[in-house]
């Protein structure tokens, strides 16, 4: 059962993908770079090797600390993420593949998921940088021209939503700005890995006032704004009648909401230049469908980390709408690289039927507390029964999708 809204960009997009990736495709003929075995403490990000030549690199984490973890490889900068696991149990391992170009690279570990990590250390990619060849190679290009196209869609309706989300939070018309808040982030939900990338500008545009704190950032974006809509002294009484939430807080000032709004305005005019420039479809070509396979992976981690416990939207409990738009993204960026693993024998074909699914049955599941369209149940409406079956759905499909990286690669 599919969710029923979907803009008309993103039935274009996942029409011509099925046109296009219709076939046999061969195996990658991108060479592999290297494995390595990751080990995250409390204190520690150990790495099996520092150095790799260009092309296809695995990292097996373990996670050995007390708390949920996440690794990273990042770009030079030391912002940029080239990849990343996250939602990683104590205990429990997961593996990144990804396609490494020749340079300077940094690993890091994040116990907790919050603040700056440990164990950052320097990575380098030597060799020539990975070009995609064969008789599949112009069907992989495509994968990755036609997820370029879905990100610029998707950002393409983002800025005028937060155009009139803005205007509305900014002149007081709070109950038009609170209607317009989940249908607004939506969009940015289906391609947020693409902003993660960029280091700061996530954090800029949705961090949780938490996760502001832990990193000792400055708290704007859609959470910050959010707080003004829904005020605590509403939604956040504990046992005792009292609002801990509303100690230290005050509501925005006009001038505050213009400068609050303005901030957002100017971070997804960012995000917007960023996915029309050079930058950002050489970032795509260099990881190729690796790079797309992994973003079906990290958007359904954003589920798994945020939306499944009611954490994200804390003050509106709109939680489901971005649950359901990390679902489409992710079930998009799948369906360009879905072919590519089916293309690797019985073992693909049976790993892309499980996946396809588990879509079906989280899709299914979101299906009976509203759509897009129509609504969503806020979260604390969901039973422990409903939040149950969310999770043991999204644990059914995670663990196949993150075999999907390393099958397409193969």
């Amino acid at each position: 059962m599919t969710i029923s809204r979907r803009p008309l960009g993103v039935l274009a997009v996942a029409g011509a993908a099925a046109l296009v990736l219709t076939g046999c495709v061969a195996k990658s003929d991108v060479a592999a770079g290297g494995t390595f075995d990751v080990s995250s403490t409390e204190s520690d990000c150990a790495v099996s090797g520092a150095t790799a030549k260009s092309g296809t690199l695995t990292f097996d984490v373990t996670n050995d600390s007390g708390q949920t973890s996440e690794f990273y490889l990042l770009a030079e900068d030391g912002l940029r993420i080239v990849g990343e696991v996250e939602n990683i149990a104590p205990s429990a391992s997961r593996t990144l593949t990804v396609v490494a170009q020749p340079g300077q690279y940094f690993t890091l570990c994040k116990p907790g998921m919050v603040g700056e990590g440990v164990g950052k250390s320097e990575f380098t990619v030597s060799g020539d940088r990975v070009a995609v060849e064969g008789e599949d190679a112009e069907q992989k290009q495509q994968a990755v021209d036609l997820y370029a196209a879905f990100v610029k869609d998707q950002v393409g309706q983002l800025m005028p939503a937060v155009e009139d989300f803005v205007t509305a939070y900014e002149t007081g018309d709070d109950e038009t700005a609170r209607s317009l808040f989940p249908q607004t982030r939506a969009f940015y939900e289906r391609i947020e890995p693409v902003a993660e990338a960029l280091g700061t500008l996530d954090p800029r545009i949705d961090y949780r006032e938490v996760d502001a704190v832990a990193e000792d950032l400055d708290w704007t974006g859609f959470h910050r704004i959010e707080k003004d809509l829904w005020v605590p002294a509403q939604v956040a009484l504990n046992a005792d009648g009292e609002t801990p939430a509303w100690q230290d807080w005050a509501p925005s000032t006009s001038d505050e909401r213009v400068g609050y709004g303005d901030q957002l305005l100017a971070d997804v005019q960012e995000l917007y230049d960023y996915v029309h420039s050079d930058d950002f479809t050489t970032a795509l070509e260099d990881q190729g469908i690796a790079g797309i396979s992994n973003g079906a992976i990290t958007l359904l981690d954003e589920v798994a980390t945020g939306k499944i416990s009611g954490e994200e939207d804390w003050w509106s409990g709109t939680d489901l709408y971005d649950f359901a738009a990390n679902v489409e993204g992710s079930k998009m960026a799948f369906s360009l690289v879905q072919d590519f693993a089916a293309a690797q024998g019985e073992e693909g074909e049976a790993l892309v039927t499980e996946i396809e699914g588990g879509y079906a049955a989280l899709e299914e599941s979101l299906a009976a507390h509203g759509s897009l369209t129509a609504g969503f149940v806020g979260y604390s409406e969901l039973t422990d029964a409903d939040k149950r079956e969310f999770t043991d759905l999204i644990n059914a499909l995670a663990e196949p999708l993150s075999q999907l990286t390393g099958t397409v690669l193969d």
